[in-house]
């Protein structure tokens, strides 16, 4: 069995597209997706794909893992050399991955973590209000989905294990919003890159929930490499996600990305989030 089947089946789900213009016997370059932040970006992926292979010189393999853990294991293991994952994980990680591009969301590498409702609750004005309820969480590794509530809960003193009458893990933002839309979930803290995202193409999930609040700016998930990747590979990477920006044939990726495009970004950017991972007693550490 040859390197590359032997890497598709190591990764797990992954995504093909129309080959770029780059050698068929290459090896491709496996780049990890979790499903937390948008679901159905099947086709986005594919012309991603077709938009990196020829600049990058080498195939392009999207991988998608079911969550963040997974998509870290397989970059500090080398199974993945790319990875776009979430600020939490690579906070703690920062002397394994290396970070290679952040995205500029409405003209920031910046986001923030929105706390949401049902639209029918009116009563609900923070998130002590949902005391005793049933609140949904996104991922274990998610800053803006899991840490950001956790860690708010913790600085006021509350055992975050305790509070809620039940929680659970929707698997994704998206997946989040659409619990609390349908009540499924009384209340979540969610990406608002993601529920901006959601609000602009499918608008009908979003009207049926309502914003409380929202959270301080933290670093904008990151685009990483893991110790597998070359030095050469990564530079590469990075200057062709800078690129983007000033690409006139990334435009519509960009937008159907909701994104203005990629900065290489500064580690301290995250050191927040380092912070709140060690004062969250209780918090469960990424990998």
């Amino acid at each position: 069995m040859n390197r590359r089947l032997l890497l598709k089946l190591a990764a797990g789900a992954w995504l093909a597209g129309p080959p770029g213009s780059v050698r068929a016997e290459d090896e491709p370059v496996p780049f990890g997706i979790a499903p937390v932040f948008l679901t159905e970006m099947t086709s986005l992926l594919q012309d991603w794909r077709t938009y990196l292979e020829p600049r990058l010189g080498s195939p392009v393999l999207f991988v998608q893992r079911d969550n963040y853990r997974e998509v870290t294991d397989s970059l500090l293991s080398g199974r993945l050399l790319f990875a776009w994952i979430c600020g939490y994980p690579y906070a703690v990680n920062r002397d394994r991955l290396a970070l290679v591009a952040v995205p500029i969301y409405q003209g920031a590498p910046l986001y923030r973590s929105y706390l949401i409702v049902g639209a029918s609750d009116r009563s609900t004005h923070s998130l002590l209000d949902l005391k005793g309820r049933i609140f949904a969480y996104t991922d274990p590794d998610s800053n803006s989905g899991f840490l950001v509530p956790r860690v708010d809960l913790v600085r006021q003193g509350i055992d975050p294990d305790h509070f809620f009458r039940r929680t659970f893990f929707s698997g994704g933002h998206r997946n989040a919003i659409e619990a609390v839309s349908v009540g499924l979930a009384d209340g979540a803290h969610v990406d608002g890159y993601v529920w901006d995202t959601v609000e602009r193409f499918s608008p009908q999930i979003t009207r049926q929930t309502r914003v409380v609040s929202r959270s301080k700016s933290y670093g904008f998930p990151p685009i990483v490499a893991g110790p597998a990747a070359s030095g050469d590979l990564r530079l590469r990477m990075r200057e062709v996600l800078t690129g983007m920006g000033s690409d006139p044939a990334a435009a519509g990726l960009l937008d159907r990305l909701n994104l203005d495009g990629f900065v290489p970004g500064e580690p301290d950017a995250f050191e927040e989030i380092a912070v709140m991972a060690q004062t969250a007693r209780g918090v469960p550490r990424a990998p």
